[in-house]
């Protein structure tokens, strides 16, 4: 199985990315951004079929840009997730988390009213201090905000949902995002934005 964010491409472009893909995945599902091309996107990618496939929050506003795709197994709901960045200036800040963030998280506690849910993808928020290499000089950097770190406490660990990392390895220091710009990754000036959050039942 594999679940991958910011896939950038274009809905003319996939069927031929599929018959690209690795003998045996056969089931792959992938959800594009229609409002600016070149541009997010998600994409599921499975040897097992799922009983069923779902793209988006169901909510236009939200569902334009690509950025969510649930498949429904025997046993859980597997959903691959990009949440919007602030962006420069924190500008999409407010539509993160008063309206991104909590959409998110009511449609997770709804699917989890039948099976638990597996939520996995770029969630763009370093949770705690350990998440980041630069804590203090980070403080109103996108993916960093006092205003993103309550709003997802509030919005999924609070609602039941478990860091898996966090829950397994306490005090670890483990990122998965590396600038690019000032050679992040030699010096391990990174972030952790992506996640594992799972119903607590799992």
């Amino acid at each position: 199985m594999y679940c991958l964010q910011e896939t950038k491409i274009q809905e003319k472009d996939v069927e031929e990315i599929k018959e690209c893909l690795i003998e045996g995945y056969d089931n792959s599902f992938w959800t594009c951004s229609v409002s600016k091309l070149g541009y997010s996107g998600t994409a599921i990618i499975s040897r097992i079929k799922p009983i069923s496939v779902k793209y988006g929050l169901g909510i236009s506003d939200h569902d334009d840009e690509g950025r969510l795709v649930t498949v429904e197994f025997d046993k859980f709901y597997l959903l691959c997730g990009y949440v919007p960045n602030s962006g420069d200036g924190l500008k999409r800040l407010t539509y993160r988390v008063q309206e991104w963030d909590p959409s998110l998280s009511n449609y997770m506690k709804e699917l989890e009213k039948s099976k638990p849910v597996i939520l996995t993808g770029d969630l763009n928020c370093a949770h705690q201090e350990i998440d980041i290499y630069n804590p203090a000089g980070n403080k109103r950097s996108a993916g960093f905000t006092i205003e993103e770190r309550e709003s997802f406490e509030t919005n999924f660990l609070s609602r039941g949902f478990v860091d898996t990392f966090r829950k397994q390895h306490p005090g670890v220091v483990g990122y998965t995002y590396w600038g690019y710009r000032h050679g992040g990754r030699k010096t391990n000036k990174g972030w952790r934005l992506d996640y594992f959050l799972v119903s607590e039942s799992i």
